[in-house]
């Protein structure tokens, strides 16, 4: 796994052992990053369930302003913080090593311009952390959140959490679900 372009580009990044992570492709991680490119330069970027780190490293090579990494697993926490470091990319993040939960109050922000969350496949966290965003007073009506899930994986729970999906974009086994909170009309 690469980074694909800005700073940082073509550089190859460490991937955690084992099946504990699915690191996003850099076929894949392109095309976002075509769809989100004009947002990134001066963004706050939020990379929940973070893996690697390849996303909001992608995001920092591009000129994202700041990143939050969010990871629970150690080994995959060690392997951003590696991945930050070889960049030279460290001081424009900060990496909470936690489960994202219990980390999203953590994050200090006053407004995260983008977060991207690629939950474990099955795990069904989905709808737990948009209640959980909803709360968040950094997630606001110019937020974009693009959540990674299977290309079957149902989200009529973002209707109860307050938000909508204004965007899709499909891929062979999952997509990327580009998602606003509701507008309040009236």
């Amino acid at each position: 796994m690469r980074v694909i372009a800005g700073s940082a580009r073509s550089l190859r990044l460490k991937v955690p052992e084992g099946e504990g992570t699915r690191p996003t492709t850099d076929r894949i991680k392109e095309t976002l990053f075509n769809i989100l490119q004009g947002e990134i330069p001066g963004c706050v970027f939020v990379d929940l369930f973070a893996g690697s780190g390849g996303i909001g490293i992608e995001a920092l090579s591009r000129g994202a302003r700041h990143a939050w990494f969010v990871e629970n697993d150690r080994e995959a926490a060690s392997c951003i913080a590696a991945n930050l470091t070889f960049t030279k990319l460290a001081d424009k993040a900060t990496l909470l090593k936690g489960d994202a939960f219990s980390m999203l109050s953590m994050i200090h922000e006053k407004e995260a311009d983008i977060v991207f969350l690629d939950p474990p496949y099955e795990s069904g966290y989905e709808e737990a952390v948009f209640k959980a965003l909803a709360r968040m007073p950094y997630v606001t009506s110019n937020t974009l959140l693009i959540l990674e899930a299977q290309i079957h994986r149902e989200l009529d729970f973002l209707k109860e959490a307050g938000f909508e999906a204004v965007r899709e974009k499909n891929y062979k086994t999952n997509k990327h679900v580009f998602i606003k909170r509701q507008r309040m009309d009236g």
